[in-house]
């Protein structure tokens, strides 16, 4: 099989879908791998680097998309790719389908076959690909959250951890999964108090007891989310529904209770966002102001650390990748429940429930298109 791996063009992205040990990793499977000129090179992987493994180098993103059986990416494709992507082509890479109406009917006129690494789902319900950069995501948004406050970048100037005779700041954290326990992790670390937000009580429990003690939980209601939300300097979005939208938390209504120059940082909003006013933004222009409060929305919050991103994601990744490669995508995924949920889209049909119902679009079965 031949694997592209085309240079990723969201703005400022700089991970790479495929270092060169991965790709070492395929070619010793007896596939061939083609990298375009410079992809890794963000990444800190220059073209010699592929090379040197026995890779090979494509001029420019079109030459490597006409020759791929399969393509491996980071981000979802935006529309100058749209075109480039052929009927039968696999594409393995995070897509988000249930945010985006634009590039869910792009690639449905695309006939390819869609695995999306957020949708590829363990027996236990843990998400393996999707963990690496739910952790860095996490361990960033407090970083970023402590960077906005300041009052040169737009925020109330508050310190997080505080200094003794001066309170820390109160951090309010949506969601206790892999996003939230790292970013209440961090936030904790930095010495702010911290409440944790979730709807499952057991997961609370657990949380309640591993997380320090200025780390506290708390029923994820809308009566008690508006009622922290006033004292709140950093509100961290950390909601996830698999495959589907994330749900408003925090309304429109909520901000006018804020203090003027808190901050929202909202991880979710690649899933459409759990804080309603959130938007997607850019490295380059990551925050906006709604009512006084600050809101940082970047949709790809580990390209801004993209060797330890990028080495993080391939070590996930390549198992799958390897095995998709060595059977083909149809035997791969009817070997192995995992990889099957990640299917999405095949040849002009969404296989994937809450994708189709997320825009009321016909849904079906992907054992029917087996």
């Amino acid at each position: 099989m031949i694997i592209g791996v085309p240079k990723e063009i969201k703005p400022l992205e700089k991970r790479v879908g495929l270092t060169p040990g991965g790709a070492e990793m395929l070619i010793r499977n007896g596939h061939k791998v083609v990298v375009e000129a410079d992809a890794g090179i963000g990444s800190g992987f220059s073209n010699e680097r592929y090379t040197s493994i026995g890779a090979e180098i494509g001029a420019s993103a079109s030459a490597v998309y006409a020759q791929a059986d399969m393509i491996i990416k980071v981000k979802e494709p935006i529309a100058p790719e749209y075109p480039l992507i052929k009927r039968n082509q696999t594409l393995f890479t995070y897509f988000h389908f249930a945010a985006s109406r634009e590039l869910t009917d792009a690639m449905l006129k695309s006939g390819a076959t869609c695995i999306a690494y957020e949708t590829v789902q363990k027996n236990d319900g843990s998400l393996p690909l999707l963990i690496p950069m739910s952790e860095v995501a996490g361990r960033m948004a407090p970083q970023e959250g402590a960077k906005f406050l300041e009052h040169p970048m737009g925020g109330r100037g508050v310190l997080l951890g505080g200094v003794p005779g001066v309170r820390p700041a109160n951090v309010m954290v949506l969601g206790g999964g892999v996003v939230g326990t790292n970013a209440a992790k961090i936030a904790a670390g930095f010495g702010a108090q911290v409440t944790i937000f979730d709807n499952n009580l057991y997961r609370l429990r657990y949380l309640d007891d591993v997380m320090p003690k200025n780390c506290t939980t708390q029923m994820s209601t809308a009566a008690n989310i508006r009622e922290a939300i006033v004292d709140a300097d950093l509100v961290i979005g950390a909601v996830l529904i698999v495959g589907a939208k994330a749900p408003h938390l925090v309304t429109r209504d909520m901000l006018s209770t804020m203090k003027p120059g808190s901050v929202i940082v909202d991880v979710s909003v690649d899933q459409g966002g759990c804080v309603e006013t959130c938007k997607p933004t850019t490295h380059d222009n990551p925050t906006y102001v709604v009512d006084g409060v600050v809101h940082y929305g970047v949709a790809n919050m580990p390209g801004a650390v993209p060797y330890t991103s990028t080495l993080a994601l391939t070590g996930a990744t390549l198992p799958y990748a390897v095995e998709l490669a060595n059977k083909g995508w149809k035997p791969a995924v009817m070997g192995n429940r995992e990889l099957a949920l990640g299917v999405n889209v095949v040849e002009g049909k969404i296989v994937y429930q809450a994708v189709a119902e997320a825009f009321g679009m016909d849904y079906t079965s992907l054992e029917s298109v087996l």
